[in-house]
Protein backbone atom coordinates (compact mmCIF):
# COMPACT_ATOMS: atom_id res chain seq x y z
CA UNK A 1 0.00 0.00 0.00
CA UNK A 2 1.15 3.40 -1.30
CA UNK A 3 0.88 6.13 1.10
CA UNK A 4 1.63 9.32 -0.41
CA UNK A 5 1.16 12.91 0.74
CA UNK A 6 -2.30 14.09 -0.31
CA UNK A 7 -4.54 11.37 1.18
CA UNK A 8 -3.89 8.32 -1.50
CA UNK A 9 -4.40 5.05 0.07
CA UNK A 10 -6.29 5.93 3.27
CA UNK A 11 -10.01 5.34 1.25
CA UNK A 12 -10.75 8.64 0.01
CA UNK A 13 -11.96 9.83 -2.70
CA UNK A 14 -9.70 12.40 -4.89
CA UNK A 15 -10.69 16.12 -3.74
CA UNK A 16 -11.64 17.67 -6.95
CA UNK A 17 -12.27 16.20 -10.51
CA UNK A 18 -10.20 17.96 -13.62
CA UNK A 19 -12.70 18.62 -16.33
CA UNK A 20 -11.66 16.92 -19.92
CA UNK A 21 -9.78 19.75 -21.76
CA UNK A 22 -11.64 19.01 -24.79
CA UNK A 23 -14.99 20.11 -23.38
CA UNK A 24 -13.46 23.79 -23.49
CA UNK A 25 -14.35 25.75 -26.54
CA UNK A 26 -13.02 29.04 -27.66
CA UNK A 27 -15.80 28.50 -30.34
CA UNK A 28 -18.34 28.42 -27.80
CA UNK A 29 -17.38 32.10 -26.13
CA UNK A 30 -18.02 34.97 -28.87
CA UNK A 31 -16.37 37.35 -27.28
CA UNK A 32 -13.00 34.97 -27.01
CA UNK A 33 -13.56 34.03 -31.00
CA UNK A 34 -13.31 37.65 -31.47
CA UNK A 35 -10.00 37.48 -29.62
CA UNK A 36 -8.52 34.73 -31.50
CA UNK A 37 -9.91 36.30 -35.07
CA UNK A 38 -7.81 39.26 -34.31
CA UNK A 39 -5.06 37.25 -33.53
CA UNK A 40 -5.41 35.42 -36.55
CA UNK A 41 -5.23 38.90 -38.80
CA UNK A 42 -2.09 39.91 -37.12
CA UNK A 43 -0.45 36.38 -37.91
CA UNK A 44 -0.84 35.51 -34.03
CA UNK A 45 -2.27 32.62 -31.94
CA UNK A 46 -3.24 31.79 -28.39
CA UNK A 47 -2.80 28.36 -27.77
CA UNK A 48 -3.77 29.26 -24.00
CA UNK A 49 -6.92 30.77 -25.10
CA UNK A 50 -9.30 28.17 -24.46
CA UNK A 51 -8.07 28.21 -21.02
CA UNK A 52 -10.10 31.34 -20.45
CA UNK A 53 -13.39 29.54 -22.03
CA UNK A 54 -14.56 28.03 -18.10
CA UNK A 55 -14.69 31.92 -17.15
CA UNK A 56 -17.88 32.39 -19.54
CA UNK A 57 -19.65 29.44 -18.24
CA UNK A 58 -22.59 30.85 -16.60
CA UNK A 59 -23.86 27.10 -15.23
CA UNK A 60 -20.93 26.80 -13.01
CA UNK A 61 -19.33 30.32 -12.87
CA UNK A 62 -22.31 32.56 -12.55
CA UNK A 63 -22.86 35.55 -14.49
CA UNK A 64 -21.10 39.00 -14.23
CA UNK A 65 -24.08 40.29 -11.84
CA UNK A 66 -24.47 36.95 -10.18
CA UNK A 67 -20.59 37.15 -9.36
CA UNK A 68 -20.44 41.02 -8.39
CA UNK A 69 -23.74 40.50 -5.45
CA UNK A 70 -21.83 37.53 -4.76
CA UNK A 71 -18.63 39.65 -3.75
CA UNK A 72 -20.12 42.60 -2.47
CA UNK A 73 -22.94 40.47 -0.59
CA UNK A 74 -20.12 37.99 1.22
CA UNK A 75 -19.85 39.20 4.91
CA UNK A 76 -22.64 41.97 4.62
CA UNK A 77 -24.54 40.72 7.32
CA UNK A 78 -21.82 40.08 9.77
CA UNK A 79 -20.23 43.31 8.63
CA UNK A 80 -23.20 45.55 9.54
CA UNK A 81 -24.07 43.57 12.51
CA UNK A 82 -21.09 44.71 13.58
CA UNK A 83 -21.82 48.57 12.45
CA UNK A 84 -25.02 48.03 14.52
CA UNK A 85 -23.44 46.95 17.67
CA UNK A 86 -20.63 49.55 17.51
CA UNK A 87 -23.17 52.27 17.50
CA UNK A 88 -25.30 50.76 20.24
CA UNK A 89 -21.99 50.23 22.01
CA UNK A 90 -20.46 53.59 21.71
CA UNK A 91 -24.36 55.52 22.11
CA UNK A 92 -23.95 53.61 25.76
CA UNK A 93 -20.43 55.03 26.34
CA UNK A 94 -21.28 58.63 25.65
CA UNK A 95 -24.40 58.47 27.60
CA UNK A 96 -23.03 56.82 30.46
CA UNK A 97 -19.31 59.07 29.96
CA UNK A 98 -20.97 62.65 28.77
CA UNK A 99 -17.84 64.56 26.88
CA UNK A 100 -17.08 67.58 29.03
CA UNK A 101 -17.14 70.29 26.90
CA UNK A 102 -15.48 73.44 27.35
CA UNK A 103 -11.83 72.08 27.46
CA UNK A 104 -10.37 74.86 29.45
CA UNK A 105 -11.68 77.85 26.78
CA UNK A 106 -13.59 80.31 28.74
CA UNK A 107 -16.09 81.82 26.88
CA UNK A 108 -17.31 85.83 27.16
Amino acid sequence: MLNHMGGHGHGHAEPYKVPDYRIYKVEDVPLLQKTQTALKQQGLSDPWLRNEVWRYNTKHFGTTKQRIVELFGRGFKLGFGAFVVTMIATAAYDKAFPPKHGHGHDHH
